[in-house]
This record gives structure tokens, C-alpha cells and sequence, in this order.
């Protein structure tokens, strides 16, 4: 039976989780947005909003105290003009400042920054009018109404009520001076935002655990896509058992191919081959270039014939060379002077066909230590 969403049990992978994020899905809150820009402009107001004021009464003083024959003049009203808008930039550009940083900084409180090319992209999908309605009723479009209806309920209570505490204030302000005036709207304005700021806590704290819960939720997979994801990044068995024999294979060459060069083959005589080189400059201990038993023991030994490389019968040493020793690497050092008298053989071989000597003994006891024995 194929699996629907009722079945999305496990909790997604990081491999889930790194897809999403390059797809641009990554969990946000409007209303923490929200929340922010307005708490750091109310805190920006009652700390700067004295300066603001100041600022702007002293524009309004310098740029529309005119005389009529300024007011008169085509050319001399504009530029009054233009310098009130530069003075009133200058008051509130660092406002403006500190309020893009806020909102570029919030989404790393939730989800973090993320820069997506294929959030880019259009998806005609997103047209599709039956996906619309299936969103607008579903768990999605039902949390937003709940949202929505109760910003509403909860802002126009809480305006509502600062509208009742400053009535007698706006009430009174036409009995003020224009800088009195103005300092106390702006006193009224930055409690009036603090106090609707506070109001949105509760919304956040309500919207940011669904928004995760509900992005952790989409995310969820069957147990079946968490198969096919570990089948699709392994990749199967069948592939991989074909992998490791395609690399058995080129390691069986690249061995085979050493022997010609090895200088000596050390048999069991026919059970085991352990092809060594020694290099008598390097400094180094003998090396291990190729080995096998059974089938490749006997590619060995007759790759080695045919490069007429020496085969010395050393069962005892072979099978200790074969598990102690791994290709490519030194013989271990308890087994150094075995493999000396097996290479002295060799090197007064080499030696006596060079010079018409006699030829020597092969080695028939070569003393291998107890802690190789197999």
C-alpha cells in the first residue's frame, strides 16, 4: 500500500533539512518581524525622540519662516524647500538606519539568513486556483484567520483604550505652544507604540513555536522516502557490490602489474604468493607489492616465471608475509631477518648467473617468529 501524508512519521533528515534551505524553505514569523520593527522604533522614539523633535522644529523655524517676498520669489521658495527635505533626511536617517539593521538582523533570531536562487524561480504551480482554496482551508489558512482575527480583537482593544487615556490630552493640545505642542504628540506617540508593541508579544509567542512545530512538520517523511533518500545517497546494493568488484578488479591489476618488478616470489609453494621488492638504496625495509592464494597465487607465480623474478618455497613466511602485511606496505620488523635470508639467497643468485659462479642453496629453514605463525 502506498504512503499519503497521514504516514509522514520520522522526523526529516539532514539532508532534508539542507534541500529545504536551498529551496528557500526555512521557517519565519511575521508577526516577530513585526514585533521588532515596532519595539525598536518605540525605543528609539523615547530615547532620540526629544533630538527628532528639536530637529524638526528647528527646520520648520529656518525653512518656512518666509517673508512675503520670498514667498513671491519663483526661484527662492524651492530652494527653502529643498533644504527642509534635507534637514528632515538628516533627523530621521538614522532611524531609518537602525530600523533596516533590526530588520535585516531578525531572521536570524528564527531560521537564520538564507539567500536562495530557486526561491527565485516562478512555479506556475502557485497559479493553480484548487491549490489556492486547498491552502486557504487548510491547517495554514485556518492559523492565519486565527491570527488575524485576533490582531484585530487585541490592537483595537489597546487602541481603543490609549484613545480613552489621551483623550483629554489631544483634547487640551490646541492650549499649547506649537514646541510644547509637538513635544507632547510626540510623548503620546512613542507610549502609544510601546504600549501596541507589547500587545504583539502575545502574538509572537503564539506564532513562532506553530511556525516551527508547522515547518518541522511539512519537513516530515515517510519511511519509505527515508529508503529511497539513504538508497539514492548510498546507492544500492546491487551498485555497490558492482563498485566494490569494478575496484577489487583495478586493484588486481595494479598488483599484477608490480610483480615483473618484484625481486623476489615467496610461495607456500602453492597455497600462497608474496611478491616483495627491496630497494637497497631507499634504506627502507622490503615492501609488499603483490599477494593471493589459490587462483591468484598461481597468477603470481606465473606472471613471475615469465619475468623470470626468483620463486623461493617458504611456507612458514608466506603465510606469515600474507596476514602480517598489507600491499604496498614494509614487512613488519619481526620478520626482517626471515626475509634477509630469503634476499641474500636472491642477491648470491643474481650474482652467480652474472659470473658463472655455482649457484647457491635455496633456503630450506627459514626461522619464523612464534607471534606469526598462522
Amino acid at each position: 500500500m502506498a504512503e499519503d501524508a497521514d504516514d509522514k512519521t520520522e522526523e526529516p533528515t539532514g539532508k532534508r533539512l539542507a534541500d529545504s534551505r536551498r529551496k528557500g524553505q526555512v521557517p519565519r514569523s511575521k508577526e516577530l518581524n513585526t514585533f521588532v520593527t515596532l519595539i525598536v522604533s518605540a525605543a528609539l522614539f523615547f530615547y532620540t525622540g526629544q533630538y527628532m523633535v528639536q530637529g524638526l522644529l528647528k527646520m520648520m523655524k529656518h525653512q518656512f519662516q518666509l517673508s512675503r517676498d520670498t514667498i513671491f520669489d519663483p526661484i527662492t521658495p524651492v530652494m527653502h524647500f529643498k533644504m527642509a527635505m534635507v534637514e528632515g533626511y538628516s533627523v530621521v536617517l538614522p532611524l531609518m538606519i537602525i530600523l533596516m539593521i533590526a530588520d535585516l538582523l531578525t531572521p536570524l533570531l528564527m531560521g537564520g539568513w538564507n539567500f536562495s536562487e530557486e526561491a527565485f524561480e516562478p512555479k506556475f504551480s502557485k497559479l493553480n486556483p484548487l491549490q489556492g482554496i486547498k491552502k486557504i482551508f487548510g491547517i495554514q489558512g485556518v492559523m492565519e484567520l486565527v491570527k488575524a482575527v485576533i490582531k484585530v480583537i487585541l490592537i483595537g482593544f489597546v487602541a481603543w483604550n490609549l484613545f480613552k487615556v489621551y483623550f483629554d490630552d489631544f483634547m487640551s493640545l490646541s492650549r499649547l505652544t506649537l514646541e510644547a505642542g509637538i513635544f507632547r504628540v510626540g510623548e503620546i506617540i512613542v507610549m502609544s507604540v510601546l504600549v501596541l508593541s507589547a500587545t504583539f508579544i502575545l502574538l509572537v509567542l503564539i506564532d513562532v513555536p506553530y511556525q516551527l512545530w508547522n515547518h518541522q512538520r511539512q519537513l516530515k517523511m515517510t519511511k519509505q522516502e527515508i529508503r529511497d533518500e539513504a538508497k539514492e545517497s548510498e546507492g544500492s546494493p546491487e551498485v555497490k557490490g558492482k563498485i566494490r568488484q569494478m575496484q577489487m578488479q583495478a586493484a588486481q591489476r595494479r598488483m599484477m602489474e608490480a610483480v615483473p618488478s618484484a625481486d623476489v616470489i615467496v610461495t607456500n609453494p602453492t597455497h600462497f604468493a608474496v611478491a616483495l621488492k627491496y630497494d637497497q638504496n631507499g634504506g627502507g625495509a622490503p615492501v609488499l607489492v603483490a599477494k593471493g592464494t589459490d587462483l591468484v597465487a598461481a597468477q603470481i607465480r606465473n606472471l613471475a616465471l615469465a619475468n623470470k623474478v626468483v620463486l623461493v618455497a617458504a611456507p612458514s613466511l608466506a603465510r606469515a608475509l600474507y596476514y602480517s602485511t598489507e600491499l604496498n606496505q614494509e614487512i613488519p620488523r619481526g620478520l626482517f631477518l626471515a626475509v634477509a635470508q630469503v634476499l641474500a639467497y636472491v642477491f648470491q643468485l643474481r650474482a652467480a648467473s652474472q659470473q658463472g659462479w655455482v649457484k647457491p642453496v635455496p633456503p630450506s629453514d627459514v626461522d619464523v617468529p612464534d607471534e606469526f605463525r598462522q
